[in-house]
């Protein structure tokens, strides 16, 4: 951990976070279930779109592109699909709403939808496949951004790297997959950056059009690598669409280009109840899937599923207290007036 790391108890970075919040106008519930996503995004390892982004967050309050008041309302529905407009309220606190409603669709339906417009930032995406397998169900989520990543032969940044979640109840673990369309997603490349690491395999490309492990010369060249090269880059497109028709939110091509008035994205959120639908032997098969990733290692490998490395630095956060910057973390108890 590098030294400008401090280890703080969960109960207290959501505390602080809840109160940093309700100084900018939350109310109770709104201030305390948005602070705790925050909080568990660092929690699970993932403090870019944690506390690391808790500033932009508040900035972009101040801005007025977030309006803390606002909550997503239902503009249309047809059978199990709903679309919702997010009002451009906090991120977070849209998306979570909109897989609460997919959820509660499912268990009448089979099967919900959520199409969520007019929204900003949902931060973790891993967030609400979680929630959906927590709830017992098969959740899938996507979102669209700003343009982030030059689509496949270009050069210029002209797609989102949209990210993708797939989630799968388990009682011994939810599996669950949590992808951008870039083979890093913007967030991971500044936490590389920032703890002056190298990536492990290629994310992109440099000024002179060469891939590289550098996350700095990335963020230079704004040239992320889509996953699978030019299949990536098409799913990316195919996502935008998708969630953009469905939602009646803004495209890629017509969201702010820079992050701190990114805003009008369009969300998609669809939910299975799984009781319901699956198999009796259906709990069974998912643990013999994850045994047989497992039985797959040979010598020193080590193969987890998707969500197990989650699991296992939430525990180790839980026990130890969760990482943050420390210069972050000062600025914020500033703000909490600490």
């Amino acid at each position: 951990m590098p030294s400008d790391t401090l280890r703080i108890p969960f109960d207290e970075l959501h505390a602080t976070l809840r109160r940093v919040l309700q100084r900018s106008g939350f109310t109770g519930e709104r201030a305390d279930l948005c602070a705790r996503l925050f909080a568990e995004s660092s929690r699970d390892g993932v403090s870019s779109h944690g506390l690391n982004r808790f500033p932009r967050f508040m900035q972009m309050i101040r801005s007025g592109v977030v309006d803390v008041h606002a909550q997503p309302v239902r503009v249309g529905a047809r059978g199990g699909v709903e679309r919702w407009d997010g009002r451009r309220g906090p991120g977070n606190l849209n998306a979570y709403a909109a897989m609460d409603r997919a959820i509660a669709l499912s268990r009448e339906h089979g099967v919900g939808c959520v199409a969520l417009g007019n929204t900003n930032h949902w931060m973790r995406g891993g967030t609400y496949g979680w929630q959906a397998a927590d709830a017992g169900a098969i959740g899938i989520c996507w979102t669209n951004t700003l343009p982030n990543m030059p689509a496949w032969g270009g050069s210029t940044p002209a797609i989102g790297n949209n990210p993708l979640v797939i989630a799968v109840p388990r009682a011994a673990g939810h599996v669950v997959l949590d992808v951008a369309m870039s083979q890093f997603s913007v967030g991971a490349l500044t936490a590389y950056r920032t703890r002056g690491e190298r990536l492990p395999v290629a994310g992109g490309y440099d000024m002179t059009g060469t891939l590289t492990q550098d996350p700095n010369a990335i963020e230079a060249s704004g040239r992320l690598l889509p996953i699978g090269f030019w299949k990536g880059s098409g799913l990316a497109v195919m996502l935008d669409l998708i969630a953009t028709l469905l939602s009646g939110g803004l495209a890629t091509c017509q969201i702010p280009p820079t992050p701190e008035t990114e805003t009008g994205l369009s969300q998609m959120f669809i939910a299975f109840d799984a009781g319901s639908l699956a198999s009796a032997g259906a709990a069974p098969l998912v643990d013999r899937v994850v045994d047989h990733l497992h039985a797959s290692a040979r010598g020193g490998e080590t193969i987890t599923y998707p969500g197990e490395r989650t699991l296992a630095t939430r525990r180790q956060n839980i026990e130890l207290g969760v990482p943050v910057d420390s210069q972050i973390w000062e600025t914020v108890l500033t703000v909490a007036g600490e």
